[in-house]
């Protein structure tokens, strides 16, 4: 069954938000003993409600305490060195999203030149409207296209002569 997106909001409704609050408890505390099992690594939940007096913790009170302990004996800069706040978070997205539009930018712009170079060898003139640079450019990419069709040539062609297939039947 395929799940649906659902809109995160506060839940207004008592009976609804306590039943939902105790099932993604349930879920979290699950998923934090799959990791600790499955990868092999110290892991802890601490879950908090407003409702009750003592946080409920896995796998103990005693299991926290030292998942917590060995995680404060490293020295501040390995306890924050993997650590994303909200910034870092944003700041290292939008690196990457410029990085995919630069290689967007450059793509286009070469299948443009592509295009450009297909219409100038169909039809045999280049539109009297580009400027200087997309001109030469224009030319940079026809004369790699030419080169590495006569790479594909001079491979192509056998070295001793021209051999010629006879059907024998």
């Amino acid at each position: 069954m395929a799940r649906r997106n659902m809109k995160l909001a506060y839940i207004v409704n008592d009976a609804k938000r306590k039943a939902t609050y105790k099932k993604r408890k349930n879920s979290l505390i699950k998923k934090t003993m799959e990791i600790s099992t499955l990868c092999g690594v110290d892991a802890c939940a601490i879950v908090y409600n407003g409702n009750e007096h003592e946080p409920e913790v896995w796998p103990s009170h005693a299991g926290v305490q030292s998942v917590l302990y060995k995680f404060l004996k490293f020295p501040p800069l390995e306890q924050s060195r993997k650590m994303f706040d909200q910034q870092r978070f944003l700041k290292r997205r939008i690196s990457k999203a410029q990085d995919q539009l630069k290689k967007k930018k450059i793509h286009n712009r070469n299948e443009m030149l592509s295009l450009l170079m297909l219409k100038y060898l169909g039809t045999g003139f280049v539109e009297w409207n580009i400027n200087f640079q997309i001109a030469k450019d224009l030319l940079s990419v026809i004369d790699q296209t030419l080169n590495e069709l006569d790479q594909k040539i001079a491979r192509d062609q056998p070295q001793g002569g021209i051999l010629v297939a006879t059907n024998r039947g």
